[in-house]
This record gives structure tokens, C-alpha cells and sequence, in this order.
């Protein structure tokens, strides 16, 4: 294994999301899942890369005072960035079709922050992709929201899904990264680490 390294490490990874899981999974690594309900704010003022980067320190330190020494904790935070504003995860229907109408023909950044903790070391870092929506429908919008469940996800959408499919047309950067988990980003820094 390529990660041979990290073999001494109880890795665990702390994220309910199951895309983030799979990712990982497929990395070839093993790991546990734990996760806390750490409040997902930040301070006025963050630059664009800060923020992720600031949330995902933010969940990773949450986990120092319980870290063993054989423990490494992977924390992520995945942003949405539009006109100078992070979109966060909608919060109804509504919400979630305002948003869409926001994003569709136009360009937006998505944003993921990682954080790699462990009581010797800490390193954080972020993947940025441009992401291009073709003018989306109100039809296409109604029909993605009511038949998926875009609200675990930042900018109301999954780019693996039924909207990703039809709707985005041009991607700069990692795709992994949009689906939250900058995987190949995160193999270099796991072997570094």
C-alpha cells in the first residue's frame, strides 16, 4: 500500500457525509467515522480560501482534547462561492430553488478546506474548482429538488447527481473536490503527513 506509513494511525474520519466516506474508502485507506455537531460559523471578513479552511480547523480542533497518540483525525468543509458570498447548505425548498436560480448560468467557485490533526502535527489546506452552470429551467430546478435531497450540500446541489448530469457544463479543477473531499489533494498531503 501506498500509505504504508499511516498503517501506526487510527485514522479516523470526521464527516457524516457518505460521499466523503466512499472517497476515502476508495483511497484504500481504513478508517472509523466519528463525528460532533460543531456550529459551522465564521468570522466577517474571511476571504474566499479562509473560510473552508477555518471550518475545517474548527471541527479537527474540536477532536484534540479526545486524540490519542495514534490517532490522526481528517476533517473537510465544503463551500459554495458566488459573487463574493458563500453559499451555505439550503435550508428548505425554497432556499434551494433560490439558490439554483442564483447559480444557473454562471460561474461559481466550490471550495473544500481539509484538515489533517494529530497531537504531533496539524496541516490544513484547500482545493478550489471553477464550476459553470448552463441556464437552468424552473421546470429543471422544481424537478431536481423534488426528487433529491440537495440539503445536506452546499450550494443545493450534487454534482454526481441528476443537476450535475444536465446542468453543469464545464468544470476547472478537481471534480472529487466538488463532491466534497479534494481526494487526490488529500493523497499527497496523507503522504506527506
Amino acid at each position: 500500500m501506498l500509505l504504508k506509513k499511516l498503517e501506526s494511525y487510527e485514522i479516523i474520519l470526521a464527516s457524516k457525509s457518505p460521499r466523503r466516506q466512499q472517497l476515502l474508502a476508495d483511497l484504500g485507506l481504513k478508517f472509523n467515522v466519528q463525528s460532533m455537531d460543531v456550529p459551522e460559523d465564521f468570522p466577517e471578513g474571511l476571504g474566499m480560501t479562509e473560510v473552508p479552511v477555518y471550518l475545517a480547523e474548527l471541527k479537527a480542533e474540536a477532536f484534540r482534547p479526545l486524540l490519542k497518540d495514534n490517532q490522526l483525525v481528517i476533517t473537510a468543509d465544503t463551500i459554495v462561492w458566488l459573487d463574493g458570498q458563500v453559499m451555505n447548505k439550503p435550508v428548505d425548498y425554497a432556499d434551494g430553488f433560490r439558490m439554483l436560480k442564483e447559480l444557473s448560468g454562471n460561474k461559481h467557485q466550490v471550495l473544500t478546506g481539509v484538515c489533517l490533526l494529530s497531537t504531533q502535527k496539524k496541516v490544513s489546506f484547500y482545493a478550489l474548482t471553477d464550476v459553470w452552470f448552463k441556464q437552468l429551467s424552473d421546470e429543471e430546478i422544481h424537478y431536481y429538488l423534488e426528487n433529491y435531497s440537495p440539503y445536506d450540500k452546499a450550494g443545493a446541489y450534487g454534482i454526481q447527481e441528476w443537476i450535475g448530469y444536465i446542468g453543469i457544463h464545464r468544470i476547472e479543477g478537481s471534480f472529487f473536490n466538488v463532491m466534497g473531499l479534494p481526494i487526490q489533494s488529500l493523497y499527497e498531503h496523507l503522504r506527506a503527513f
